[in-house]
């Protein structure tokens, strides 16, 4: 039997592949993805904390906007206080919505990923056409907000249609993070050459685990101390990428900070063991490296 195939990369085992370490002489390199969502009331896709009863559903739609009027904010005060910059992932149609949040974080140095224009749409079903439209669109928006187009890419529900990868390798995206497949990045194949895949996690998420699987948030903040530390004592000799994944309208909450940065801190507190870094420079790495190897 011969299954369907995607037909982007082939299997590579880990073990086998060479060693190696990152630019700053580690072997982990970690980085913190901040989702910047925007929602519509009332109508399109949702992410609901609790069953909603119909239209308009102003429990969960108010729990998500709180994300942005207040959980985001102590987070910026949490990376402020801990010195380093999580990657933003940004719904566009919050230049609109949330003036002056993104432009606040990027006071830290944050890299900008695409995130679509909202979360109440997805990828998923559209036409090339209009697909490449919603593409163009953020990265536009974004361009003309931030001085430059963003590199790196993550679908709104991480959706994709066949052919996402050609539409964003053809619109001068470097990187995408919707393929959870591997713990280094890997290179895609696309109609108009390559695109890089860097690791995202569907594990170490909050949405995931705390939203879906109800994982409280020092359970979370549990999870994350462990992989970085398994995977630096036993993850071997290659150069490996841990991320996090957090929500404002999730990790903002202030029961779920206060585990997680005493999380974060351990890992700040293992040192040159950690590149502490973005996937803006980890696709950088990775594309460097590889123009230079054999």
């Amino acid at each position: 039997m011969k299954l369907r195939s995607h037909g982007r990369y082939e299997f590579s085992a880990l073990p086998s592949r060479p060693e190696g370490v990152w630019p700053s002489g580690a072997r982990l390199a970690f980085y913190v993805a901040l989702n910047l969502e925007q929602y519509s009331f009332g109508h399109g896709l949702v992410e609901d904390l609790v069953p909603p009863l119909g239209q308009p559903d102003v429990m969960n739609y108010s729990w998500r906007d709180w994300g942005n009027r207040v959980g985001a904010w102590r987070l910026l005060e949490m990376f402020r206080e801990l010195g380093f910059a999580p990657g933003l992932l940004v719904n566009t149609a919050l230049y609109e919505t949330a003036p002056g949040l993104i432009e606040s974080f990027r006071t830290l140095g944050c890299a900008i990923v695409a995130h679509g224009r909202t979360n109440a749409e997805s990828q998923a079903g559209l036409d090339e056409a209009a697909e490449a439209a919603l593409i163009g669109e953020a990265c536009a928006t974004i361009a003309r907000h931030a001085g430059a187009p963003p590199r790196g890419w993550l679908g709104p529900w991480i959706s994709e249609t066949e052919q996402t990868p050609d539409l964003l390798c053809e619109a001068g995206f470097e990187y995408v993070l919707d393929w959870a497949m591997d713990d280094q990045p890997v290179w895609l194949k696309t109609r108009a050459g390559r695109i890089l895949s860097v690791p995202y996690p569907q594990e170490l998420n909050d949405a995931n685990a705390v939203v879906l699987r109800r994982a409280s948030g020092r359970e979370f903040a549990d999870m994350i101390v462990d992989q970085c530390d398994e995977m630096l004592e036993h993850g071997g000799l290659q150069p490996l990428v841990l991320g996090v994944a957090l929500h404002a309208h999730v990790s903002g909450q202030p029961f779920r900070l206060r585990p997680l940065r005493l999380a974060l801190r351990h890992i700040l507190s293992r040192g040159n063991a950690v590149w502490v870094t973005d996937t803006d420079r980890i696709a950088s790495a990775w594309s460097s490296a590889d123009a230079a190897g054999p």
